[in-house]
């Protein structure tokens, strides 16, 4: 069974708080047990990377019990079910999820205010709805991001296909370069532009005195026209006639089933990069883009708060 979404888990998590949970690392055990969550699932963690799925659901959980006013914090940490909670369960409820929070003053007094931003009036506020989707808000923020990201990746490829050959090679010097290859160094890395399918585009150097080497070959190709094997075989070539053994492939299209076999028959070591990947890469070490607005995920520092 799949992890719950944080509104399949109000219910459980209340009931936990009930049995005797003090904080949400104890509500866990509970959550696993009830809905048969496996060791691999239970370890699954959101992309930030410094929390688990399971461990952020049942955070939200509990953050929208207490905006109802079904759970109380006396101390940092310390969370006690209140009598409206126990009244709730008592009640025989079934599950307990957004829309049955709203019979809540304190939770829809919570919910406009979150909702409306300190810009909006009351008279906007009284007309919006809750957000029906089971995600969390750091979900929701982390599905939007990656739409935004997947958005700009396509427009990046589209950029880049537009460029001029050579502009494309020094591109993907100056990528490498961002990426750490040659220290950063902008010396380090050069653009080469031999004519010819087997030609060296780029090279990095990995030491001041070039003694080792990463040779660049980049083909700015349409997404249907895949490098097959001769491509590779012609670089390979390239890479023995310059005694180097070290080689970065890139495309803007994608590579064959043939020409990735073909690496595994070959000592030189090369990596191939295709359109998506080259389009990823540029995103996270800032080449050809730019930042325009950045938004910072925060949560409590609990070191800040161990001698309080």
């Amino acid at each position: 069974m799949p992890i719950p979404d944080f509104q399949t888990a109000m219910l459980p998590v209340l009931r936990a708080f009930r049995d005797g949970a003090k904080n949400v690392a104890d509500t866990l055990p509970v959550l696993r047990h009830e809905f048969a969550v496996t060791d691999e699932e239970a370890q699954e963690v959101l992309p930030s990377g410094r929390i688990t799925t399971l461990q952020s659901r049942a955070h939200w959980a509990r953050t929208y019990l207490s905006k109802a006013g079904l759970l109380t914090s006396p101390s940092r940490n310390l969370h006690v079910i209140t009598d409206a909670g126990l009244k709730l369960l008592k009640s025989g409820v079934t599950r307990i999820d957004m829309k049955s929070l709203e019979q809540y003053p304190a939770y829809v007094a919570w919910r406009d205010k979150e909702q409306a931003g300190p810009a909006q009036t009351d008279s906007i506020t009284t007309r919006r709805t809750p957000d029906p989707s089971p995600e969390t808000p750091e979900e929701r923020v982390q599905r939007d991001f990656n739409t935004i990201d997947s958005a700009l990746a396509e427009d990046l490829l589209a950029a880049v296909l537009a460029m001029a050959p050579q502009n494309f090679e020094q591109l993907i010097v100056d990528l490498l370069l961002a990426m750490g290859y040659g220290g950063g160094d902008r010396s380090m890395g050069e653009r080469i532009g031999k004519s010819g399918d087997g030609g060296i585009d780029g090279i990095i150097n990995e030491d001041a005195l070039g003694l080792d080497a990463v040779y660049i070959q980049a083909k700015r190709y349409a997404p249907e026209n895949k490098i097959g094997r001769p491509a590779l075989q012609a670089f390979v070539g390239s890479l023995t006639g310059e005694g180097a053994n070290k080689g970065v492939f890139v495309t803007t299209s994608d590579f064959s089933k043939e020409a990735k076999d073909y690496l595994n028959k070959v000592q030189h070591r090369i990596v191939l990069i295709n359109g998506d990947r080259l389009a990823r890469l540029m995103i996270q070490h800032e080449v050809g883009v730019r930042a325009r607005k950045t938004y910072v995920l925060r949560s409590v520092d609990e070191d800040y708060f161990t001698d309080f």
